[in-house]
């Protein structure tokens, strides 16, 4: 059975589809505000290891910009699969973003254990957070305002060094809200032991700590065996990242190396929590130069 349709309602849905289609062109044709670009450190990234992703923003001659907005990154396979995002506050933020300036800035991220090997392709847009409204680049447009802007390979998690988490760990924890955000507390001394790669290394450590506890914050040294690798204040109660050189000589002979982190102080959570803990550890790499 047909259900009629006045004329008058046939033109009042003919309007709002005009003025639809209007509104749309004239979103379409904002001028672009920047000409996007991501590079990788590598083109190959194995699961869970680091990556350096290097954002590149050429500010167009005429823009200008009233609110800070975030940049929004996505991270797919070749379906249109999400695999993660980094979104983030660009430095600086857009509204010190100066007419044909060239904004550049570096931030390391790991690859999250996702269950997919093979091309990944990097999608990026600038949005307002309160408003969700996209601004207009200038760059290939996949969709609604987003942007492709690289595309690499991820490898198998096999192709890192592994490392066994041994004395002085707590179990691991997972956030409520987030199911890739994983980490495990240190008590006063934690070992990590690993296949030795006998050449010079960078050691990776993301951490945080409860700096509301400490006046002045905990001391955190490294050591492999009786050499000193490096100390640090753990003076941060957001997530960060600290890289630290390691030579062939300090990683030693033997087939594995043990790598201790020390804590000067530690604390307990209280309210029946009795623990010993020293820094929270989101992630800890060793990766061979």
């Amino acid at each position: 059975m047909f259900r009629k349709v006045s004329v008058f309602t046939s033109a009042v849905a003919f309007i709002a589809i005009a003025a639809s289609i209007s509104c749309s062109r004239k979103t379409d044709n904002e001028p672009p505000v920047a000409t996007p670009s991501l590079t990788l450190s590598r083109d190959t990234v194995a699961i869970g290891s680091p990556v350096k992703l290097t954002y590149k923003f050429v500010v167009a001659p005429d823009a200008r910009f009233n609110t800070d907005y975030w940049v929004f990154v996505h991270v797919l396979d070749p379906t249109g699969e999400l695999l993660w995002t980094d979104d983030h506050l660009p430095t600086p933020s857009t509204t010190a973003w100066k007419p044909g300036q060239t904004v550049e800035y570096t931030r390391t991220v790991f690859v999250p254990n996702y269950p997919y090997i093979g091309e990944a392709l990097v999608r990026l847009g600038l949005y307002d957070r309160a408003t969700t409204n996209r601004l207009a680049l200038n760059a290939p447009q996949v969709s609604r305002r987003e942007y492709l802007v690289a595309k690499f390979q991820l490898q198998p998690q096999s192709e890192n060094i592994f490392l066994i988490y041994k004395d002085g760990w707590h179990p691991a924890e997972v956030a409520t809200d987030n199911a890739a955000s994983e980490w495990q507390w240190t008590k006063k001394t934690a070992t990590i032991s690993f296949k030795n790669p006998k050449k010079d290394s960078t050691f990776y450590l993301e951490f945080d700590e409860r700096t509301d506890l400490f006046n002045p914050p905990q001391q955190v040294t490294l050591r492999i065996g009786d050499q000193v690798i490096a100390k640090f204040a753990a003076d941060t109660r957001e997530r960060k990242m600290l890289t630290f050189p390691i030579t062939a000589a300090q990683l030693g002979s033997g087939d594995m190396t043990e790598l201790l982190i020390d804590v000067d102080r530690t604390f307990s959570p209280g309210s029946g929590d009795l623990r010993e803990l020293g820094i929270r550890v989101f992630h800890a790499f060793i990766e061979p130069k």
